[in-house]
């Protein structure tokens, strides 16, 4: 058994129009979700799952939701292989509002079009709440965002930091390729 807290304004991305939602991932993962709607308090319950891991997995979907992601958003999480990490801004320039404030500027960009490039050059979903940064994604995507964002708070320039992701994308790509080439072998007579 698990216990999160969500911020009050979250708790209606969690529960969905009259408990839907919260009901849908109940009956898709055999995983007990109960809201204290008031205080923004989540229990969750696992021990009824057939998988044991789904009481994680919800966990991080609850702990998303609380971090901005849409309902529709943080389902991915509930996939085998995907992952939410977050970063706090103030690990990097202190509790100093003003300061917290220029960096999520910097993740964000004008109009939100800098998050949305970095979703897009690291295949991951990224949400900016309060002094912190949340990611969802599979562990290589994960680690490409997590180094993208830690270079902008470090100071980096945003076109430096998208010519990295850009380079990083081709070397994947081969390598991808690379793999997926099948070996040709003699044909056996």
């Amino acid at each position: 058994m698990q216990y999160l807290r969500i911020p009050r304004d979250r708790v209606g991305v969690l529960l969905g129009r009259d408990g839907s939602l919260k009901r849908k991932v109940e009956e898709e993962t055999g995983v007990l979700i109960s809201v204290d709607s008031d205080e923004g308090n989540v229990e969750i319950d696992g021990s009824k799952a057939p998988d044991r891991v789904m009481e994680l997995k919800v966990a991080s979907y609850v702990n998303a939701i609380g971090r901005g992601f849409s309902s529709q958003r943080a389902r991915r999480l509930l996939s085998e292989d995907v992952f939410l990490e977050i970063m706090h801004i103030s690990d990097y320039v202190g509790g100093r509002k003003n300061r917290i404030l220029r960096m999520r500027g910097r993740i964000i960009g004008r109009g939100g079009r800098s998050r949305e490039t970095l979703e897009n050059l690291t295949e991951t979903m990224i949400s900016v709440q309060g002094d912190t940064v949340a990611i969802i994604g599979d562990p290589l995507e994960l680690e490409l965002a997590r180094s993208s964002v830690d270079m902008l708070l470090r100071g980096s320039e945003h076109s430096s930091v998208f010519r990295f992701l850009e380079s990083r994308q081709r070397e994947l790509k081969l390598r991808e390729l690379t793999y997926s080439i099948e070996p040709e072998w003699p044909e056996e007579e």
